[in-house]
Protein backbone atom coordinates (compact mmCIF):
# COMPACT_ATOMS: atom_id res chain seq x y z
CA UNK A 1 0.00 0.00 0.00
CA UNK A 2 1.39 3.89 -1.12
CA UNK A 3 1.29 6.42 1.57
CA UNK A 4 -0.17 9.14 0.71
CA UNK A 5 1.36 12.53 1.94
CA UNK A 6 0.01 16.00 1.32
CA UNK A 7 3.39 17.86 0.01
CA UNK A 8 2.87 18.74 -3.74
CA UNK A 9 5.80 16.81 -6.18
CA UNK A 10 9.02 18.40 -5.97
CA UNK A 11 8.76 19.10 -9.95
CA UNK A 12 5.36 21.33 -9.14
CA UNK A 13 7.17 23.84 -6.66
CA UNK A 14 10.13 23.72 -9.27
CA UNK A 15 7.69 24.95 -12.10
CA UNK A 16 6.03 27.34 -9.91
CA UNK A 17 9.28 28.78 -8.76
CA UNK A 18 10.77 29.17 -12.19
CA UNK A 19 7.67 30.81 -13.02
CA UNK A 20 7.09 33.12 -10.58
CA UNK A 21 11.09 34.33 -10.92
CA UNK A 22 10.07 34.67 -14.88
CA UNK A 23 7.25 37.25 -13.91
CA UNK A 24 9.16 38.71 -11.90
CA UNK A 25 12.20 39.18 -14.38
CA UNK A 26 9.86 40.59 -17.13
CA UNK A 27 7.97 42.72 -14.68
CA UNK A 28 11.15 44.34 -13.63
CA UNK A 29 12.32 44.74 -17.72
CA UNK A 30 9.05 46.28 -18.67
CA UNK A 31 8.98 49.28 -15.75
CA UNK A 32 12.94 49.53 -15.37
CA UNK A 33 14.37 48.57 -18.19
CA UNK A 34 16.21 50.09 -21.36
CA UNK A 35 12.63 50.21 -23.28
CA UNK A 36 10.42 50.19 -20.21
CA UNK A 37 8.33 52.82 -18.10
CA UNK A 38 10.60 54.97 -16.34
CA UNK A 39 12.86 55.42 -19.86
CA UNK A 40 9.66 56.40 -21.55
CA UNK A 41 9.52 58.72 -19.40
CA UNK A 42 12.19 60.20 -19.30
CA UNK A 43 12.64 60.25 -23.28
CA UNK A 44 9.59 62.26 -22.83
CA UNK A 45 10.74 64.89 -20.76
CA UNK A 46 14.01 64.89 -22.24
CA UNK A 47 11.59 65.64 -25.72
CA UNK A 48 9.71 68.37 -24.16
CA UNK A 49 13.08 69.76 -23.29
CA UNK A 50 14.57 69.68 -26.12
CA UNK A 51 11.49 70.87 -28.11
CA UNK A 52 11.72 74.00 -25.79
CA UNK A 53 15.32 74.59 -26.57
CA UNK A 54 14.97 74.20 -30.38
CA UNK A 55 11.87 76.88 -30.24
CA UNK A 56 14.21 79.54 -28.48
CA UNK A 57 17.32 78.81 -30.94
CA UNK A 58 14.11 79.17 -34.14
CA UNK A 59 13.55 82.65 -32.49
CA UNK A 60 17.24 83.34 -32.05
CA UNK A 61 18.11 82.83 -35.74
CA UNK A 62 15.12 84.77 -36.75
CA UNK A 63 16.23 87.62 -34.96
CA UNK A 64 19.53 86.99 -36.18
CA UNK A 65 18.60 86.89 -40.09
CA UNK A 66 15.99 90.02 -39.20
CA UNK A 67 19.08 91.82 -38.30
CA UNK A 68 21.43 90.77 -40.75
CA UNK A 69 18.78 91.42 -43.16
CA UNK A 70 18.36 95.37 -41.87
CA UNK A 71 22.40 96.01 -42.15
CA UNK A 72 22.25 94.93 -45.94
CA UNK A 73 23.11 96.84 -49.10
CA UNK A 74 19.71 96.25 -50.35
CA UNK A 75 18.00 97.39 -46.78
CA UNK A 76 19.99 99.50 -44.61
CA UNK A 77 18.58 100.68 -41.21
CA UNK A 78 19.90 104.42 -39.96
CA UNK A 79 18.70 103.35 -36.28
CA UNK A 80 20.54 99.69 -36.53
CA UNK A 81 23.20 100.83 -38.14
CA UNK A 82 23.96 103.54 -35.53
CA UNK A 83 23.26 101.44 -32.36
CA UNK A 84 25.50 99.11 -33.90
CA UNK A 85 28.14 101.71 -34.56
CA UNK A 86 27.31 102.90 -30.55
CA UNK A 87 27.56 99.28 -29.14
CA UNK A 88 30.61 97.94 -30.77
CA UNK A 89 32.81 100.91 -32.15
CA UNK A 90 31.85 103.08 -29.28
CA UNK A 91 31.22 105.86 -31.53
CA UNK A 92 29.44 109.33 -30.18
CA UNK A 93 27.87 112.47 -32.10
CA UNK A 94 29.85 115.63 -31.90
CA UNK A 95 26.84 116.68 -29.46
CA UNK A 96 26.84 114.08 -26.91
CA UNK A 97 28.46 113.47 -23.26
CA UNK A 98 29.06 110.55 -22.10
CA UNK A 99 28.57 110.25 -18.37
CA UNK A 100 30.53 107.10 -16.36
Amino acid sequence: MRQSSKRPAVGLLIYFAVAFGLGVYFTFAAVQGDYGLFRRAEIQAETVELRAQLDRLNMRVAEMENLTRRLSDTFLDIDLLDQQARDVLGLLRSDEIVIR
